[in-house]
């Protein structure tokens, strides 16, 4: 109710409408508001005084052009209207919405009507506060206007409802608020003393509640005012004229200016009109849920952007501790190496200390034993060693002239550290987001009720969320590898549904998804878990089978319309677990020699089994009509096992099997063998691998 109250308002005097009427363009008034915003035109420049003096067209003759063509038009009065070229010689005022306010000079003359109704001056226009049109009033003036019976009645019930809460009639002490009045009894009531003195039962069952507010208007509220005719003011409105789209009087019917116009009962289009506007509630109530909802959505996108803002503020926080941090190590590495080199550079310089500081020593010894000895004064005996002094003192100078007194390191250290690029991407430092790029998609949400499993082949199907406006470019799907290890991409593609075949039978996968632009990517989805089937159901594979291979019973039969043995696959490959499968032999003639294993994908189709390196097979051992032959293979013990008739052949036929391998069998035109899968593991075999 309190967002109704601008329309119950006056956009003149900014208060409840009092004595309203309806303007041409269907905006309402107060009467004394339109009487003090209404526009005179001097009588000494109005178009006929100027007529008349013969002067000649003045900036007010396209009021009188403007009266003549309104009134042409359905007798409705309306149109527009831009104010004066010229001051007015009557003094004016500006009204609270910008139009001229024309006071009157002197008091109105006594009169029986109201003072809003009271006599206008001639050649009076007036101006709708609201879409700004202008109309001339006629000879009527105000009263030409129907007064708005239906505002007036709203005003009055919103503002009964506004007032202070209704008291119990019939509580003695300290009365408590009323609930509901009778409007029988005439009555107000709250819960306790409408038990005890007004139960709903007997005569007082038909009696009819209401809550308070609607009791205090219904019981305060003058009696209804009847809309009267404008024109004839002594009579009520009977019909409704539709081409002027307004009530009329019997009187307007038989000599007014609706005579000839169409005309309906007045009830008839009351409940018409109603229902249209009820209609038209309907779709501007939608409008509304509409609004509400977007108000919503707006106050949760406070809310977020708000924790977004959090969350941001501590990755950027993060980033930069992180550069920071990162910065810092490098720095320790750089420092590190420069005490490497500084400790090289010392090392080097010290060793050459030591070096020549020993050479230093032997060479002085060496002087100082050649001067004793020049001291001597026994030729012989100084000719027996002076040789060997020569050739020493011209060894030992040799020694000192071969680069000894150069130093082997520099003082200066030949390290430069080129840290330009680094400023530079500091400085270039900047938010992706700043740039005139799109926001990344958003999260996508698996379908549950479409992902499912079907033997070792997992379908997942998803989506974007509802009232997601960023598009995405694509989707990639993420797969474990069924035992809870990293992820790895299976899928990237615009599809929203994907099958991921090759999956290991009785394993638990974990799934999600993410979708991308080229933004960049959205968060990861929520994991889905994926349980694959125990056991293996599968067929033969026309696909890769040679083309002389004949299948039929839905691809569980095949035989060969060769001499020469064919090779046909199963349809699933394994490549963990263990699995059982077997195959009878229905036609067996002039002993054919099939071949019965695994084999790789790439395997030779137009030769027996087993003949290359991408097969291993039983070829012979018991295989006639009617015989079953099954086959284990054994990823976790890489074993593969024969049986016939339920009697393993042999020990394990073959060892270190890895890989990805296929259910094979090779025949030709006198074999027809038929597939059995979706076996559970012999339980000898079982019990005997549980004890190994």
């Amino acid at each position: 109710m309190e967002e109704m109250e601008e329309e119950l308002k006056c956009p003149v005097c900014g208060s409840f409408y009092r004595e309203p009427i309806i303007l041409p363009c269907s905006h309402n008034i107060c009467q004394a508001c339109a009487r003090n915003i209404l526009v005179q035109t001097p009588e000494s420049e109005s178009p006929q005084s100027r007529r008349a003096s013969g002067s000649g067209v003045s900036d007010y003759d396209y009021l009188d052009l403007d009266k003549m063509s309104l009134y042409s038009e359905a007798d409705s009065g309306y149109g527009s209207y831009g104010g004066f070229a010229s001051a007015p010689t009557t003094p004016c005022q500006k009204s609270p919405n910008g139009v001229r306010v024309f006071p009157p000079a002197m008091p109105p003359p006594a009169t029986h009507l109201s003072p809003a109704l009271a006599s206008v001056p001639r050649n009076s226009c007036i101006t709708c506060p609201q879409c700004h049109r202008s109309l001339i009033l006629d000879d009527r003036g105000l009263r030409g206007f129907p007064k708005n019976r239906v505002l007036e009645g709203v005003i009055d019930r919103y503002q009964q409802s506004k007032a202070a809460a209704l008291k119990c009639q019939l509580c003695e002490k300290a009365p408590k608020e009323a609930t509901v009045m009778c409007e029988q009894c005439d009555v107000f009531y709250c819960d306790p003393c409408r038990l005890r003195c007004h139960p709903p039962r007997g005569p007082l069952a038909k009696h009819r509640l209401v809550p308070p507010a609607q009791g205090r208007v219904s019981r305060r509220l003058s009696p209804r005012k009847v809309s009267t005719c404008t024109d004839h003011e002594l009579e009520n409105h009977s019909m409704y004229c539709v081409q002027c789209k307004m009530p009329v009087c019997y009187q307007c019917l038989e000599e007014g200016k609706h005579s000839s116009h169409e005309v309906k009962a007045l009830g008839a289009m009351w409940k018409l009109h109603k229902s249209q506007l009820s209609q038209a509630l309907n779709g501007l109530s939608d409008r509304a849920k509409e609004a509400k909802e977007f108000l919503v959505q707006l106050r949760n996108m406070v809310q977020q952007i708000q924790e977004n803002s959090v969350e941001f503020e501590a990755c950027l926080v993060a980033q930069c501790d992180a550069l920071i941090d990162a910065l810092n190590r490098r720095k320790a590495q750089l420092l590190a190496r420069v005490n490497k080199e500084h400790e090289h550079k010392l090392k080097v310089v010290r060793d050459q200390i030591s070096h020549c500081t020993v050479k230093l020593r032997q060479t002085t010894g060496l002087m100082e034993y050649c001067l004793e000895v020049i001291k001597e004064n026994d030729p012989s005996g100084f000719l027996q060693i002076s040789d060997a002094l020569i050739r020493r003192v011209h060894l030992t100078e040799d020694q000192w002239g071969k680069g000894t007194l150069t130093p082997r390191m520099t003082t200066d250290f030949d390290l430069s550290l080129d840290n330009s690029p680094l400023l530079q991407s500091i400085h270039q430092l900047d938010f992706v987001q700043m740039k005139a790029s799109p926001p990344v998609p958003a999260t996508p949400i698996l379908q549950l009720e479409d992902c499912c499993t079907h033997n070792n082949s997992a379908t997942l199907s998803w989506k974007q969320p509802p009232l997601s406006t960023v598009p995405a470019e694509g989707y990639i799907l993420e797969l474990d590898d069924g035992n809870g290890g990293q992820f790895r991409e299976v899928y990237v593609g615009k599809e929203t549904m994907c099958t991921v075949d090759g999956l290991h039978f009785n394993s638990t996968y974990n799934a999600r998804i993410k979708a991308f632009n080229k933004t960049g990517v959205s968060q990861y989805s929520k994991t889905l878990v994926l349980q694959t089937s125990e056991v293996a159901w599968f067929a033969f594979d026309p696909g890769s089978a040679h083309s002389d291979i004949i299948f039929s019973n839905d691809n569980l039969t095949v035989t060969c319309s060769s001499y020469d043995d064919r090779v046909v696959l199963g349809k699933t490959g394994f490549s963990k677990g263990v699995h059982y499968w077997e195959l009878t032999v229905d036609r067996y003639d002039n002993h054919p020699d099939p071949a019965f294993g695994v084999a790789r994908i790439d395997v030779m189709k137009d030769v027996m089994l087993g003949k290359d390196d991408k097969a291993w097979a039983i070829t012979e051992g018991g295989i006639t009509k009617g015989a079953t032959i099954g086959v284990l293979l054994d990823f976790n013990r890489k074993t593969l096992t024969f049986f016939i008739n339920d009697e393993q052949q042999g020990p394990i036929a073959f060892e270190n099997v890895e890989g990805l391998f296929f259910p094979a069998v090779s025949l030709n035109r006198n074999v027809q063998v038929t597939l059995r899968t979706g076996l559970q593991v012999p339980d000898f075999y079982s019990s005997r691998a549980s004890i190994a």
